[in-house]
């Protein structure tokens, strides 16, 4: 797990000078998180986030449970080591949000908007997915994605179109 932040460091030294350095995140227990650059293209243009990653079981399974509502600008992408159906819950996870279903080339699967806090019931994927993205509910509408728009972060192979 340590590793995955070493060239997130590496990048933030180089940038030093430039006042580019990685940003962070505190949850709702006080730990403080580093947070990534994503970017989602819609037809109405690029939408810049800063997303935590959940790249291991015990982070998939903690999510943004007992967290403050998320900004505009942020979000929660889950890392999974491969391509299946996946349903996520809203068990203690006190705000509303949107669950980004992504397919391996970051290209949107399916959107569940406006997931009800504390919900036990499931949201599925409707179609396999590799990565999650968790945002503030309404967020995706607002920026205009659907199925077929485009995620990019490092973690998704974008070099093969959506829909190809």
């Amino acid at each position: 797990m340590f590793k995955r932040y070493l060239p997130a460091a590496a990048l933030c030294a180089a940038l030093l000078f430039t006042g580019a350095c990685a940003q962070e995140s505190t949850t709702g227990d006080g730990q403080t998180l580093p947070v990534e650059p994503l970017t989602v293209i819609t037809d109405k243009g690029s939408f810049d986030f800063q997303v935590e990653i959940a790249d291991d079981q015990p982070e998939r399974a903690r999510g943004l449970m007992y967290r403050p509502p998320l900004e505009d600008d942020r979000g929660m992408l889950f890392q999974f080591p491969d391509v299946a159906e996946r349903a996520f819950w809203m068990q203690n996870t006190p705000s509303s949000l949107d669950i980004v279903y992504l397919d391996p080339q970051g290209c949107i699967v399916s959107i569940a908007a406006h997931t009800t806090p504390y919900a036990e019931t499931t949201y599925p994927s409707n179609g396999a997915a590799k990565g999650v993205l968790e945002v503030r509910a309404g967020r995706m509408a607002e920026i205009g994605a659907g199925p077929g728009d485009r995620i990019r972060h490092p973690f998704f192979d974008t070099q093969t179109p959506c829909g190809g």
